[in-house]
């Protein structure tokens, strides 16, 4: 298995702070967050890794280059219009080849462990892909994923509105009590995700959002897996986060 991070993006909401380096090379105790995720992808098994950077991307490339100071072969790709997270990944189509992958964003902190945790949930049967999540009772705060009983995806609503909650009560989808799980940034695909990503069209945000693949993915019939993270998650997306998580909190 192979290792695709998305690390493009400025990370404007960190203001000040990524005026010279991309948010995944700020540094939590004292390492980058890309390094503590590399660090977690080593632990698990895979050192192929293909990095998707952007802005200010020689930062990245001349702080890891080919891998091996960290004992990991390093390749990158970068992506010249930031027009969403549904194509970035295709620049890695080459890279990834006919292996198995694991994506995650760069600017997300998980243990270690969760990474192990995921090639064995993938394993348990034939996925076409994984999909993490967190549960909350906040039914407003993101991508929504809902899933049947053997917790594979049903259905995906990225950002759902105040009109769109309502309907997916109305519809039985949200029920009172319910958890709502949350998309956490971190999946494993197939090669065949790229089949979709393809023939992907701009969402009315204006972006080709990778959320919309795993509907499709789903509507074609392929089986997606759900796993809850267990403890540590970090959307590392504003100061007062990159504050806390320097603090040790």
């Amino acid at each position: 298995m192979k290792g695709v991070i998305l690390a493009a993006g400025k990370g404007t909401r960190m203001k000040e702070l990524t005026q010279e380096i991309p948010k995944p090379m700020l540094k939590v105790q004292g390492k980058p967050i890309l390094e503590h995720i590399l660090e977690g992808l080593k632990g698990a098994g895979i050192t192929d890794v293909f990095i998707v950077t952007g802005f200010r991307a020689e930062v990245v490339e001349n702080w890891f280059g080919n891998g091996s100071r960290m004992g990991m072969r390093i390749e990158y790709g970068r992506q010249v219009v930031q027009d969403g997270t549904g194509k970035a990944p295709e620049l890695a189509r080459q890279f990834v080849g006919a292996d198995d992958f694991l994506l995650t964003y760069g600017d997300i902190l998980v243990l270690p462990e969760t990474y192990v945790q995921m090639r064995q949930r993938f394993s348990e049967a034939k996925f076409s892909g994984l999909v993490t999540v967190t549960g909350s009772q906040d039914v407003t705060q993101g991508g929504l994923n809902f899933f049947d009983d053997e917790f594979c995806l049903r259905r995906l609503v990225e950002k759902p509105s105040h009109a769109q909650i309502e309907e997916l009560r109305q519809q039985g989808w949200l029920k009172p009590g319910d958890t709502a799980w949350y998309n956490a940034g971190i999946y494993i695909f197939r090669p065949n995700l790229f089949e979709f990503t393809a023939k992907l069209q701009k969402s009315p945000r204006g972006e080709y959002e990778l959320t919309d693949a795993l509907n499709a993915l789903t509507a074609a019939g392929h089986k997606i897996a759900g796993m809850r993270i267990a403890g540590r998650w970090v959307d590392v997306r504003d100061p007062a986060v990159l504050a806390s998580l320097e603090a040790g909190n």
